[in-house]
């Protein structure tokens, strides 16, 4: 099961989450990333997901404070307990005009859980 990509992340970084200067931390983008890909697994599960997986991260541009960074996420895979989403990252710099650069993407991989944190089925 594929979807089509999805917008399910709007941001701009601050000042505060850069390091060396005004580049964003990596740490940080891949905190979005795992909100970001959180968003569709949760909708398919109907419930609660963790993030068990990072497959095929890849960061080719780097993100500055300031800049308007929207995240798109596509479901790849549904299997019995777990969700892979593919997720990417776009930047639009300020005074860019609308241009955007893809900035960083991976594939995420959630399992659906319970109560008590055991994996479980994802309904259908």
């Amino acid at each position: 099961m594929t979807t089509e990509p999805e917008l399910v992340l709007r941001l701009i970084p601050m000042p505060s989450d850069t390091y060396l200067g005004d580049q964003i931390a990596g740490g940080w983008m891949l905190a979005k990333m795992d909100s970001a890909g959180s968003v569709l697994p949760m909708r398919a599960a109907r419930g609660r997901v963790v993030l068990v997986a990072i497959e095929k991260l890849a960061f080719s541009h780097p993100v500055k404070a300031g800049d308007l960074v929207s995240f798109f996420a596509q479901v790849v895979h549904v299997g019995r307990t777990s969700i892979s989403v593919h997720v990417r990252a776009l930047t639009e710099r300020r005074g860019s005009e609308g241009v955007t650069t893809p900035v960083t993407e991976a594939t995420l991989v959630y399992v659906a859980i319970d109560d008590q944190g055991a994996p479980r089925p994802i309904s259908a």
